[in-house]
Formats: C-alpha cells, structure tokens, sequence
C-alpha cells in the first residue's frame, strides 16, 4: 500500500507529480518522485549538468522490481529515457540543474509524465498543545517551507467525544502526547475522516483562523485542525491534526484578567508597550522539590507545563505587547509554545539560553513596530572572564578568589537586542533582558554581574550605537534596599556597602563600580513581584534610560486578595510564582 506521502505525489489530475526542493542555502537539491510505486528522493549537485541528474533518475527507475530465478542474479534492466520539457521544448542537458528544474516543467520517464513543482509550499510540522481549555487561545505548532501563515488556509473542526464503548482515536487512548499526534496523509485528510468521526462523532467546521479559543459549549469536546500552506499564487497538500485530548473547563476568573481590561487595545506611536515577565520554568515548578517545598498549596495539575502554557498564552496575548522580555523561559517550551504563540499574535522572538540549564532569556518584539538590527547575548561569567571589555572588573575580582569562583560559576546571562523602528528607520532601541543569581545571599555576585552587564550594554549603547535609550528589564533578584537597585539607580557603589560581605568574609570582595547611564525604575517600586509561602518581595524591574524615556502609563498590578485568592502563587488560576509588569513608554 502506498503512503500518503506517495498517494499525493502521484495525483495531478492525469500526471504524477515530481517535487524538486532547491534553496541557495543548500548545498544539494532534492528531487523526489515516485518510481515503480516507491518513493524516490534523489539528491543532486545544483552546479552539475541537467543530464547526470536525467540520467541518475533513469538508473533509478531501473532499480524496479526485476525478476530473479533462483540460484541467479537478478537480470539487469535497462533504463528508460527520460528528459525534461518546458513550453513545449526539451531542456538542454548542458544546463545546470540549480536552473532547469523550472516549476511547470514536465519530466518525462519512459512511459510517464510527471508535472514539475519547484520549491511547493508544504506544511512540515503541525502540532496542537497537550491541554486545551475553554477560553483559552489554541496556538498551534506550525512549520512551513515555501509559505507564510498568512498565505495558508486553516480550518478547526470540533466533534463530541465517543460514545462508552466505541473506539476512540490515536491521541485520546493516552498513547501520543503533544509531539506525537497522529498526522494524516497529506492531501488526503477531509473533516470527518480522522477516528473521532469513524466511531460516529461527527466533525462541523469551528474556525477558519490560525489561532482558535474554545467556547464554554466545547467542554468536552474534541478539535482538529486542517493546514492547506500556500506561497500566494498556489497551495500545497493539505496537513491534519487532532488534539490529543477533549477541551477541558477553564479555572475560573484569573489573576491577570484585570489587567487586561487596561490593554484592551494596541499601543500606537509613540507609546511603546513593555512588560518583564519571569514566567517560572518547568524544570522548577514540576519537580518534587517544587511540589513538596517551594508550592505545596499549588494543586499538582497547575504546576504542569501544559496547563500553566495555557494560562501563559492568555495572560501574554492579551497584554497586547510591543515588547516582551521573558525570564525563565525553558529551552523546548520556547520553540515548541511561546514562539508559535506569540507569532500568531505578532511578535517575533529570540533566545538566549543558560549555559548549564534548560532555561534563559526570550525577547519577543511586535513586527508592525520594530525589526532587529543585531543581538548582542553573553554569558556573564563567561564573558567576565574572557572578554577584554571586562578586564578591569576581572582584575579587581582576583583579588578575591572565593568570590571569584562563585561568580565564575554561575550560569547567569544577559540579551541584548538593538531594534529599530518601522516608521521612523532613525529611532533605535536598545533593549537588555537579564536574570540576575537567585540566592538569598549572593547581594555580592549580583553586584558583580550587574557590573559586567552594564559594561557590556555601554559597550553597545555609547560605541556600537551611540545614544540610542537604554530598556533594561529583568528578574534582579534584589529588593529596592540592596546594593545592586542602589548601583542601578544612583550609578555608584562603594567598596564599602554592606554588600559586599552578604555571604560573610569567605566570599567578601569589596570593590567600586560606576555607569554612566540615568536609569530609573519605570514601574517604581511595588511591595512584591513575586509572592510565594514564606516570602514576597520586589525583585522584578523595568528600568529605563531617564533622559530619552518617559512612562506614559504603569498597568496596576493585581489587588492582593486576587494574589491570595488560593493562597499564593502560581495557582490554578495564575501561571507564575512571579507577577508580571507592565508599562506604557514613550520616546
């Protein structure tokens, strides 16, 4: 029986279909077709001469079924002819291939003739999220080579679950998770044929949108999502994908909700919308630790990656952000979700991981507004140590090697990205995103790696791109009252301050630093950002560049009986144990 795959390639009307894949970032291209009922796919030199690839095809299909008596050899076949045509002419067989393979083209093998598609549109991967609720935006997983969402079609279909005791599909039998959904053959998938719909459910169109949001009336029911990708003068095979599980009901009202009804619309210029957000890691909240210690009034099914994505999804996407800097972002949750997600929405995102973690930094910039101009990322340890811009603050730390090595070993990071502005080419941006040490007594490895990082952004803001404003955003790790906010926002810190010596005099390291920049706290100094049992504090800030930025408007944080309403956080009805901010600037 033959596969999807090989079901579509075969059917053009009267001719069978032969997809040449031809990219000047490749260094092969791909030539596939089927040939005596076997998928082929050739990989051919673009700088060789049109009649080597003929001729490779022609082998090829020589390489058929043949027929063997016993004891001997398989008898040789010879090949068929096979050439390639264009409006009505053969094609030289002098010409290189990366060239002749023209879309239209017919190629001709034998008896055969397959219509050419050079470079088709084609849905490479499609994946639905591993827990859907009602309410809550289905972003979906999407790859595509040779189009753009905005070019393809999408259609949602919901069906009601089977009945007791009739067979239920691939994904709701708990066998496939979110990355191993059942995929249709392509081209050939049509609603009502997935296993939902053999058991008697039946599939109804929902949606003709790249991004769905369940009603409280699909509560139990199944979706499914159907992905026609198109370059903008033709469409390619049609992909479908069932979600793994039935809708399920929403937690209620959520913490964030409030603030939203302050960012119900888009900013527009000049205002630029800005939020930091430390969205707190799968690797930390689904741990034991994190279940048992650090939230143990946290129901275990909120603190499962699927579910707080989708409270993440809701609460970010309705901020309506221009620029978005996220901390604790995990490494496959970033390619998998949040940039599928913040795609369908607008954004684009880059990334920057921790060097011994599966969790880092994420930028996301709306693309009606900026365009990026060039990232700037570093390990902070890493670059202390090997980087001649931080020679000075390296020299001074030697002096004092406990604290040395402690900073030395920390996994810390910052991103930095230079944006520039859609309708003003002029207007850049420099916007930093950080995660400073988290120990309750490492004030003296935060100083440090606050130093390296304002080294590193002056570095950027006053000789790369001299005077463009400054955004620094970021979980600090340290209240208004420490050395590390003084640093920031006075540009000193004495060899003196108490912390320098806040792990003891093991680890003391009494230096002085300054910044030229004129930063400030954008959204002031709020009593917590981040609330959990047995401690809230404000660690989380978005500094600005005083002189160049003003704030036009600080979103209200939730009240604290909504912050308490299921003790702390994260809950059932908050994804983080951290809060995010939220500001209106303005140049």
């Amino acid at each position: 029986m033959l596969s999807g795959a090989v079901r579509w390639l075969c059917r053009s009307g009267s001719m069978d279909r032969a997809v040449v894949r031809v990219l000047p970032s490749e260094p092969r291209l791909t030539i596939s077709l089927v040939l005596s009922g076997t998928l082929r796919q050739l990989q051919r030199d673009p700088a060789e001469p049109l009649g080597r690839s003929l001729s490779r095809i022609a082998a090829s299909a020589a390489k058929g079924p043949s027929k063997k008596r016993k004891g001997r050899a398989a008898e040789p076949v010879a090949g068929p002819r096979v050439r390639l045509w264009f409006g009505g002419e053969p094609v030289s067989e002098d010409e290189l291939s990366g060239s002749a393979w023209r879309d239209g083209a017919v190629l001709e093998v034998g008896e055969s003739r397959y219509r050419v598609e050079r470079n088709p549109p084609a849905c490479t991967e499609l994946r639905l999220p591993g827990h859907i609720m009602a309410g809550f935006p289905v972003c979906p997983r999407l790859e595509l080579d040779f189009s753009r969402p905005e070019l393809c079609r999408f259609t949602w279909y919901r069906a009601a679950l089977p009945a007791a005791g009739c067979p239920e599909s691939e994904a709701g039998r708990g066998g496939a998770g979110a990355g191993e959904q059942r995929k249709e053959s392509p081209g050939e998938a049509q609603a009502g044929d997935c296993p939902a719909g053999e058991a008697g459910a039946e599939w109804e169109e929902a949606g003709e949108q790249l991004v769905y949001t369940p009603g409280v009336s699909e509560v139990g029911c199944r979706l499914k999502l159907r992905v026609t990708p198109g370059d903008g003068a033709r469409f390619g095979p049609a992909r479908e994908v069932e979600a793994p599980g039935p809708v399920a009901a929403g937690p209620g009202r959520c913490v964030f909700e409030e603030r939203q009804l302050y960012t119900g619309r888009l900013s527009a210029e000049p205002v630029t919308r800005t939020v930091s957000y430390n969205v707190l890691a799968a690797v930390y909240a689904e741990s034991e630790h994190a279940r048992t210690a650090l939230f143990p009034y946290c129901a275990p099914y909120a603190l499962q990656r699927d579910y707080r994505l989708c409270l993440l999804q809701r609460e970010l996407t309705g901020y309506r952000a221009d620029l978005l800097c996220l901390q604790e972002v995990d490494r496959d949750g970033f390619t998998d979700s949040l940039r599928p997600a913040m795609d369908a929405f607008g954004l684009s995102g880059v990334y920057k991981g921790k060097d011994r973690q599966l969790e880092g930094l994420a930028t996301f910039y709306r693309r009606s507004r900026f365009t990026l101009l060039s990232q700037h990322d570093i390990q902070l340890g890493a670059a202390l140590q090997g980087e001649p811009l931080h020679r000075d603050i390296m020299e001074k730390l030697e002096r004092y090697p406990g604290a040395r090595d402690r900073v030395l070993n920390r996994s810390s990071a910052l991103q930095v990205s230079v944006l520039q502005s859609t309708s003003d080419p002029s207007r850049k941006i420099c916007v930093a995103n950080t995660h400073l040490y988290f120990h309750p007594k490492g004030g003296n490895i935060r100083l440090v790696q606050i130093g390296v990082a304002l080294t590193h952004i002056r570095h950027i803001a006053y000789e790369l791109y001299p005077g463009i404003p400054v955004i620094f955003c970021g979980d600090f790790n340290s209240t208004p009252s420490t050395g590390m906010y003084s640093f920031i926002t006075n540009g000193t810190i004495s060899e003196d301050h108490e912390d320098w010596t806040s792990n003891g005099e093991d680890e003391r390291c009494n230096m002085s630093f300054t910044h030229p920049f004129k930063l400030k706290s954008a959204c002031g100094e709020p009593a917590y950002t981040n609330y959990v049992g047995g401690f809230h504090g404000c660690l989380d800030y978005i500094f600005i560049d005083s002189e160049r930025i003003e704030v036009e408007q600080i979103i209200p944080l939730p009240s604290h009986e909504e912050v308490t309403s299921h003790q702390a956080l994260p809950s059932v009805s908050h994804p983080s144990d951290h809060i995010a901010l939220i500001c209106d600037l303005k140049w």
